[in-house]
């Protein structure tokens, strides 16, 4: 199955496939800003709270490592809400946008 040149404009012209990739940019524009804040705040703390993260919360473990193990979490988190939000919602729209221009 081919598609021939004018379809292909047609289909990236449709307002389906714009407001598909507009929610995909969108979403993925938020989870990077959101990621940056939190990495970049971490480093901050790093750079100019270093008394906050050294204290201390047992014997050999100050602040700064569980707030680092955290961010790693958060990351992973993060990720996997993307996924999850991928796979419901933004493949869904592939599908019957793909299935759409099949049909023609």
């Amino acid at each position: 199955m081919s598609i021939n040149s004018t379809r292909v404009h047609e289909i990236l012209n449709s307002e389906k496939f714009k407001n598909l990739v507009k929610k995909r940019l969108t979403m993925s524009l938020l989870f990077t800003a959101i990621m940056l804040l939190v990495y970049f705040g971490f480093i901050l703390s790093i750079a100019f709270y270093k008394e906050f993260l050294a204290i201390k919360i047992g014997e050999f473990i100050t602040l700064g490592l569980p707030l680092g193990i955290g961010l790693i979490i958060f990351a992973w988190l993060l990720t996997g809400y993307y996924i999850r939000w991928a796979n419901s919602k933004y493949d869904k729209a592939v599908r019957e946008l793909r299935n759409e221009i099949l049909k023609k």
